[in-house]
């Protein structure tokens, strides 16, 4: 009974450290993600659009998501506001200027809790070069989901910017005198995170045995008598 100690202690804290969940990596779906947009028009109605594909990845830590971080890339090439020469004036050097800046980026540098199933994440945004910090309210029910063999989590993050401060500055006046495009501009993005499965482990290689070898060693043949 002299080890009993040591072994409890050892499966002590074998169970301690499996109560600690590890963090889990995620990437956006694109093809049940999206990216839109709305900026008032005459300072009147909101003309809103939708941009292309949104990537990104997600570092989860079900036990303290404050710990948890998130990238997002989304494309501006494909921007749609379902009038084809807004949105060549859009994608041009007066607002977006794609052949350039193809991409917007958001990087977090803190995720804190704001109520039940509601994150705040503060993080670097940056389009045309330019990066400013911002806040994005987000709806994070933090429930995974599994399906056709995938676990997913969901995201829907809202916030709004000054688009000078990105150098999106193009701008004219009216008649009235007021500017045709408002420098507000609402910001949505709902992710579809899908769980990055765990590399299985190898097999490991079965040893093989050196063979032993055939060869005898005859023992030399006593002489003879003369």
């Amino acid at each position: 009974m002299r080890f009993a100690p040591v072994v409890v202690l050892s499966a002590t804290l074998a169970l301690s450290g499996s109560a600690f969940a590890e963090t889990s990596s995620w990437t956006v779906d694109p093809e049940h993600s999206s990216a839109q947009f709305a900026v008032k028009h005459l300072g009147l109605s909101n003309v809103r659009g939708e941009m292309g594909k949104v990537t990104g990845t997600l570092v989860y830590d079900d036990k303290d998501v404050s710990k948890s971080t998130v990238e997002a890339t989304i494309d501006v090439k494909a921007i749609n506001t379902r009038e084809e020469k807004r949105d060549a004036h859009l994608r041009s050097d007066a607002f977006f200027d794609v052949e350039h800046h193809p991409n917007i980026t958001f990087k977090s540098t803190k995720v804190a809790k704001a109520g039940k199933g509601k994150l705040k994440v503060t993080g670097d945004l940056t389009i045309r070069e330019k990066t400013k910090p911002v806040v994005l309210d987000v709806d994070f029910p933090g429930t995974p989901v599994t399906a056709y063999g995938d676990t997913h989590l969901s995201a829907e993050a809202t916030t709004k910017i000054n688009r000078q401060d990105f150098g999106v500055s193009w701008n004219t006046t009216v008649d009235t005198g007021g500017l045709l495009v408002g420098d507000e501009v609402s910001i949505t993005i709902e992710m579809d995170f899908v769980k990055v499965k765990a590399a299985k482990d190898a097999a490991p290689a079965a040893s093989v045995a050196p063979a032993a070898s055939a060869t005898a060693t005859a023992a030399p043949a006593p002489a003879k008598r003369k």
